[in-house]
C-alpha cells in the first residue's frame, strides 16, 4: 500500500484541492467546474475563510480532503468548526484515509479551542454515516434543521 500524508493545504496546493473540489461537487450532482471551483477554493484560503487539510500519495496525487469553516457557538461562547466537505478519490477510499483526515480535523478543533465539530451528510449517503458513527459522532436527535434557499 502506497504512502500517503496529511497536511494543511495551502496556496501551493489549490490545484490538488481544485481537483478533488470539482470531483466532490460532481458526486453531489453538479456540472463539473473546474475553473469556478478553483476560484472558489482560492478565494476560501487567500481570505483565510476556511482550512483544507490535504491527502497526498507520492508524487503530490491527491487522495482526498476535508473543509472546515468556522463559526460560533452563542450558548457556550466558544469557535465551533462546520465540517461542510469531505471526498476521497474513488481509488482511496476504503483505505481509512478519510477516518485519518476526520482525526486530523479534529485535533485541528482541539488545537483551537474549539467547542466541536458539526456536519452533515445526505440521508443516503450510508458511507459517510457509516464513517462518522464509528468515530463517536452522534446524530442530532434535539434539533431540527431548516434551511432557507434563496438561489
Amino acid at each position: 500500500m502506497a504512502k500517503y500524508i496529511i497536511k494543511k493545504a495551502t496556496l501551493e496546493e489549490l490545484d490538488l484541492v481544485a481537483q478533488l473540489f470539482d470531483q466532490y461537487r460532481v458526486f453531489y450532482e453538479q456540472a463539473s467546474d473546474f475553473e469556478n471551483g478553483r476560484r472558489f477554493i482560492q478565494a476560501r484560503m487567500k481570505n483565510n475563510q476556511s482550512v483544507i487539510f490535504l491527502a497526498l500519495e507520492q508524487d503530490n496525487i491527491p487522495l482526498g480532503f476535508v473543509q472546515l469553516y468556522p463559526s460560533f457557538s452563542s450558548v457556550s461562547m466558544k469557535k465551533l468548526w462546520i465540517l461542510n466537505d469531505l471526498f476521497m478519490d474513488p481509488s482511496a477510499r476504503n483505505r481509512g484515509i478519510a477516518k485519518k483526515l476526520m482525526e486530523t480535523a479534529k485535533n485541528f478543533a482541539i488545537e483551537t479551542g474549539a467547542k466541536g465539530i458539526i456536519l452533515e451528510t445526505a440521508v443516503t449517503n450510508h458511507q459517510a454515516k457509516s464513517l462518522y458513527e464509528s468515530i463517536r459522532y452522534k446524530k442530532d436527535v434535539h434539533s431540527d434543521h431548516y434551511e432557507l434557499t434563496l438561489d
